[in-house]
């Protein structure tokens, strides 16, 4: 269904339920789900939080001055992109780590003419470093590049089945959206994106689809189209 998608992964989804660093066995079955989506014609580019190793508005970081503690938290997401590269390759799949941060021994600096003509050749893309600012949150970089780079759809991946009412691992009762605007998850203060990153999308009519990755194949069986998760729309 879908020719050019963009998937964003927390850092926290990549530890596992360990809470720190990166479980091999789950970013090896990841990285083969995404292999398997580029495998079949879909152009997909990535965008990794760093969560699992720092972030700049976590506890960790308390009296830390908030720009040193983001950009902190911007290199996380280096290393949890380099990792998942690396899997990525080992299933055939040629991978590209393109940061917004210079350094030219680990990663390819972001140009957006780049970024297109490497998804056009087949190829993996991981946005790492954010948007090299401080202040945004990868879930705002990855609004921001899956418009730079003409994305269908922004695919977030995480540890529950879609958007509800409430936190389902709290409240029993909490009701399930299978679809819902942007306009109403600010409204309702839902914690699906940050409020940066849901303006972005709503400003610019960009579809999000908030679904498992628990379940294998389901990356894949989002970008043939199969309803799964929640659908947000403008």
């Amino acid at each position: 269904m879908y020719k050019r998608v963009l998937l964003k992964l927390s850092g926290e989804a990549l530890a596992a339920g360990r809470g720190f660093g990166v479980d091999a066995l789950f970013i090896n079955a990841v990285a083969e789900e995404i292999a398997d989506v580029a495998k079949s014609g879909c152009q997909i580019a990535i965008v990794v939080g760093g969560g699992n190793f720092f972030r700049g508005i976590a506890e960790q970081a308390i009296g830390m001055d908030r720009v040193a503690a983001d950009h902190m938290g911007m290199l996380s997401t280096v290393i949890n992109a380099i990792a998942l590269q690396d899997a990525i390759e080992k299933t055939g799949v040629f991978c590209r780590v393109m940061s917004a941060i210079a350094m030219h021994q680990v990663a390819e600096p972001y140009i957006r003419r780049r970024a297109i003509r490497h998804l056009e050749k087949g190829r993996v893309i991981i946005f790492a470093a954010g948007t090299g600012n401080p202040y945004f949150s990868t879930d705002t970089a990855a609004s921001l590049r899956a418009m730079e780079i003409g994305a269908e759809v922004l695919l977030k991946a995480t540890s529950v089945d879609g958007i509800y009412t409430a936190d389902p691992k709290k409240v029993s009762d909490a009701v399930k959206f299978d679809q819902i605007t942007y306009m109403e998850i600010i409204k309702l203060g839902l914690q699906v994106m940050d409020t940066t990153a849901v303006s972005l999308c709503k400003d610019n009519n960009l579809p999000m689809i908030i679904f498992s990755m628990r379940e294998r194949g389901n990356i894949l069986r989002v970008v043939n189209g199969e309803r799964l998760g929640s659908l947000v729309t403008a």
